[in-house]
Formats: C-alpha cells, sequence, structure tokens
C-alpha cells in the first residue's frame, strides 16, 4: 500500500526531527539514511542504505505517497573548490531519485533546498520566492540546479513538488560539526572554554530559524494536497540578526563569555540575508513562534545534556 511518508536523510538534524513528529502525528514513517541510526528513531521503520540506482528505491517508492528528500553531505563552507564532490554527494543521489520517480509521478516531493546559500546577494531588502538567486557557494549553485531538475521532472512527468527554502536552521539536536551549525559551535566553544575563529567582522545579518517552527512548516506541507508542477517556499523567522549580535544573545544564554578572534571575511559570505515567507503564511496559516533568545535558552538547555 502506497500509504507510507518516505523520508531520505532521516538520521540528520532535520531528518531526525521530522521522523520523531510524523511519528507523533500517528504516522508510519521509512526513514533512510546512508548511515546507522541514533536510537531515538526506533519505533520507525528504518533502512541504511546509499542508493546509486534507480531501481534500488523503487520498491519504497511503491509503498509511499510523499517523499520527503533531506540527504545533505555539505554547507557552504565545506563545499569551497570541491564543486566534483557536490555533484558526486548531493546533486547524483537526488538524480536518482527523480529517475526512479518517473515511474511513479503520483508521489509527492518535498525537497529541502536552501535560502541562506541562494539568497547571497547582499541586499537589504527581505529575499522573495520571485528574487533572483545568486548563489555564491558550489552548495548553493547545486541547490539551484536541484531545484531545476525537480522542476523540470515536473513538467515532463505531472510530477508534484514543494521546495522549501529555510533560512538558518538551529536548536536541539543539532550536533557540534566543523563547517554545520554556528550555534552548536558557540555553544562547544563555550563549553571547553575555546575561541571561536570568526570570518569578517560579525556585521554579516542572517535569519535564523528555530527546527521544531521548521518541523510544522513540513508536516503542513505534507499533510495537505500538492497540485500538479513545482511550488517554492521560504521559511524563515523574518528577523535578521548579525553575528556579533547573535553571540552577544548565546553569551546572555549561557552566562558565559564567547572568546572570539576575527579574521578576514570570505567571499561566499553575503553581507545581509533575511528571507520573506509570507507565501508560506498565506497557503499554509504557517507563522514561526520561537523567538531567537527562547530558542537558543532550549538550544543551550540541551546541549549541557549531551555533555555528560
Amino acid at each position: 500500500m502506497d500509504d507510507r511518508i518516505l523520508v531520505l536523510g532521516a538520521d540528520g538534524f532535520v531528518g531526525r526531527r521530522l521522523t520523531s513528529s510524523l511519528l507523533a502525528h500517528g504516522e508510519h514513517p521509512i526513514a533512510v539514511s546512508r548511515r546507522p541510526f541514533h536510537n531515538d528513531l526506533a519505533s520507525a521503520e528504518l533502512v541504511v542504505a546509499d542508493f546509486t540506482e534507480p531501481d534500488q528505491i523503487t520498491p519504497l517508492l511503491e509503498r509511499t505517497h510523499t517523499v520527503v528528500y533531506l540527504a545533505s553531505r555539505s554547507s557552504p563552507g565545506t563545499s569551497a573548490g570541491k564543486p566534483v564532490e557536490e555533484l558526486q554527494n548531493n546533486l547524483l543521489p537526488l538524480l536518482t531519485l527523480l529517475q526512479a520517480l518517473q515511474r511513479k509521478p503520483e508521489v509527492n516531493l518535498l525537497y529541502l533546498s536552501s535560502g541562506g546559500s541562494l539568497y547571497a546577494v547582499n541586499t537589504e531588502e527581505p529575499a522573495t520566492e520571485a528574487g533572483v538567486v545568486q548563489p555564491r557557494s558550489y552548495h548553493g549553485a547545486a541547490k539551484v540546479a536541484a531545484e531545476y531538475f525537480i522542476s523540470a521532472w515536473s513538467r515532463q512527468y505531472n510530477g508534484h513538488a514543494t521546495v522549501l527554502r529555510p533560512s538558518n536552521l538551529y536548536g536541539p539536536g543539532q550536533m557540534e560539526k566543523a563547517g554545520f551549525g554556528i550555534v552548536p559551535t558557540c555553544f562547544g566553544k563555550i563549553l571547553r572554554e575555546e575561541s571561536l575563529s570568526v570570518w569578517g567582522n560579525g556585521s554579516n545579518v542572517r535569519d535564523y530559524l528555530y527546527i521544531d517552527d521548521f518541523i510544522e512548516l513540513c508536516v503542513d506541507v505534507i499533510r495537505n494536497p500538492m497540485p500538479p508542477g513545482m511550488r517554492i517556499f521560504n521559511a524563515s523567522s523574518g528577523t535578521g540578526a548579525s553575528l556579533n549580535e547573535l553571540f552577544h544573545a548565546i553569551e546572555a544564554v549561557a552566562q558565559k563569555p564567547l572568546v572570539r578572534s576575527y579574521t578576514p571575511s570570505r567571499t561566499l559570505d553575503a553581507d545581509y540575508i533575511v528571507m520573506d515567507s509570507d507565501a508560506a503564511r498565506l497557503h499554509y496559516g504557517w507563522t514561526p513562534k520561537t523567538s531567537l533568545l527562547e530558542g537558543l535558552r532550549k538550544t543551550w538547555d540541551w546541549f549541557n545534556t549531551i555533555q555528560h
């Protein structure tokens, strides 16, 4: 029966949170990861696989009404100077899925794109879905290419796809990992009393979205009918904060100093990226509820629990 939700990349930060939320909503997701799972997803159907051929994923699609594509192995920073790795690790797996979906165009597709790496245009106006995308990183360029491939699939095969472009996601469950996530990186540096190296002078403005607010939108997308074609929605708090403002908020929550050193900025970092999410609000009635300070407090509390 095609009554399942297939989550690809289910053991990542977003994937674990989404799979847990789907379970809480009474769904029975099929959770797929390239690596062994954490124990918190034990009640889902778990599949450890790295699909390299369309035929390998087809049996799972036969049981699925929606596939959520969250798999990713890079960030703007980690992809620097590595376009071939971006192709192999991120674009090729998506294209494998799309080729398999040619036989199952009735299966809905929810794809996790990016806002911060696409809207690198250095304008102090909130970016909308209709705006020009100008990625500075190979990671961002791959996300743009992925969106175009999904659009082409939906046009050729009458497919149903929704693309979400989130801003900088953070929250409980986001592990500290080099090049991924400024918030856990800061918390880790504070606990170890280490210095954080900052590209630029800390004036770069970004939009930070709490993970549970984003997951609420993902669930709304999955549970609502998708029309034929591809639709794109930004997902953001709508409020910008400079890196220095973020650091001050983190220090206030942790009640400890964050030692930092500033180095020359990188060409891949835009000065200002804040996104407009009016389209998601109008279509789904979605509004983020968690302020930056509240979200950081919840994240700090969780982060301390995993250090013991």
